[in-house]
């Protein structure tokens, strides 16, 4: 073996729905979990917007996508579009 394949690293992913496609190679992707309130112990909604490179534009609006963690591509994207889990309601081929 050599050292790159001992040294990876496993980066973290997320699967996340398509909220915005505007723009070129980039996506807005909305990560929605739940969360126990700390004093009251309700379940509380919450939601972590992520900024998503998407190299050949595969990904649309209101497509389920899991994305991955990778190096800095600008000041907000640090997320990359690893596939598309499932195509979206209305999606134009």
């Amino acid at each position: 073996m050599t050292e790159a394949t001992e040294q990876q690293v496993n980066h973290s992913r997320r699967v996340g729905v398509v909220e915005s496609d505007v723009r070129d190679k980039s996506r807005k992707v909305v990560v929605a979990f739940k969360a126990k309130h700390p004093k009251y112990g309700k379940y509380v909604r919450k939601r972590t917007v992520l900024q998503v490179h998407d190299e050949a534009n595969v990904s649309k609006l209101g497509d389920t996508v899991e994305v991955e963690e990778c190096r800095p591509i600008s000041k907000t994207k640090c997320w990359k579009l690893v596939r598309v889990v499932r195509e979206g309601v209305g999606h134009e081929s």
